[in-house]
């Protein structure tokens, strides 16, 4: 494997890991939310607390990783991307700060607001809204390069553009169905019946929108950017099998049986359609104007940069490993126990 492709995979595959342990957290914080104007908070609060309270703090490192590494390995990206982002990455910037505040009053000042719980509710849909369209840009038609050299953002384009709204509608119906089918496992684990119904419930209620969407996205890519889809169409046994990693996720859901097992054909089910859109994404990173190929860095840069990723990958998978080991799937932490006090 050459060191473009072995870049651009590590860097996918942190992209991929923020988009599973992200989605779980802006769509827990929808919930909790949610379940104050649903009458539901006293039955599904302290569990999605008790998920929130140890993990807040490390959700943002994936992301951290993929820009960082982005920019390092290509670094005509931020060229590209620098005058497109402007607008969407303030907006998610100032989002991720609001959402980090609460998290920062919430769990240790312990101040209860409705307008910090609104906020909170609410970012937990924007963010992904916001930082998707760091993959609608990618798919060219937004950007244009004029004869000096300048990048100009063709926002009307964006914005009045089919395929970036059903991206956009991806994004957030997947937060909350990979939310809610996490949180169903969680409660389960938990003993916690009553919850269970309230979030399994959700996570039935948004499977179905969410195969939709994707399917829909698959479909507008054809009218966007034609090579794409048909790069995608060599590879489409990779999104048949994410569809059968659905229908074994809600099956094993809908009977209320090996619900680990079900989270886990969820990720797999995101792992088939995420790695085959980004295979068959290649070798562009944003159409047409750069490619792994032709904008990556110098060849020493590139080997400093994979060890350290890799290395940083090999520190944070165990650390996360021995998160959910203590805190997350510890039986008695799980319950509420271990000195847990609910408010």
């Amino acid at each position: 494997m050459s060191y473009e492709l072995l870049g651009i995979t590590v860097l996918w595959t942190f992209l991929f890991g923020y988009l599973i342990v992200a989605s779980i957290d802006f769509g827990a914080g929808f919930f909790m939310y949610y379940s104050t104007i649903s009458g539901t908070r006293h039955i599904i609060h302290d569990m999605i607390e008790r998920y929130l309270s140890p993990v807040w703090e490390v959700t943002n490192v994936f992301l951290v990783f993929f820009f960082v590494g982005i920019i390092g390995f290509f670094p005509d990206i931020g060229y590209y991307l620098g005058t497109a982002l402007l607008i969407p990455g303030s907006i998610a910037i100032v989002l991720l700060a609001i959402r980090g505040s609460y998290y920062a009053f919430s769990f240790y000042g312990k101040a209860e607001n409705r307008i910090y719980n609104l906020l909170y509710g609410a970012t937990g849909l924007l963010i992904p809204a916001a930082l998707s369209t760091v993959l609608t840009i990618s798919e060219g038609g937004y950007i244009t390069v004029r004869d000096d050299g300048k990048v100009v953002f063709l926002a009307k384009e964006l914005f009045t553009s089919p395929y970036s709204w059903s991206v956009v509608v991806l994004a957030l119906v997947s937060v909350l169905y990979i939310s809610a089918m996490f949180l169903s496992y969680y409660a389960f684990k938990a003993s916690d019946k009553n919850a269970y119904r309230v979030v399994r419930n959700y996570a039935l209620i948004w499977s179905l929108p969410t195969l939709l969407a994707s399917l829909f996205v698959f479909f507008s890519i054809y009218s966007h950017n034609r090579e794409h889809f048909n790069r995608m169409l060599e590879l489409w046994w990779m999104f048949a099998l994410s569809i059968l990693c659905f229908l074994v996720a809600i099956t094993l859901l809908y009977t209320s049986k090996h619900l680990g097992w079900s989270f886990v054909f969820v990720m797999l089910q995101f792992a088939f359609a995420f790695y085959g859109y980004g295979a068959g994404h290649l070798p562009y990173i944003i159409y047409p104007y750069v490619t792994i190929y032709t904008n990556f860095t110098n060849p020493n840069m590139a080997i400093a940069l994979i060890i350290v990723f890799l290395l940083g990958l090999a520190l944070l998978v165990p650390s996360l490993y021995l998160l959910l080991k203590l805190f997350l799937f510890n039986n008695d932490y799980v319950k509420g126990k271990h000195g847990y006090e609910p408010r």
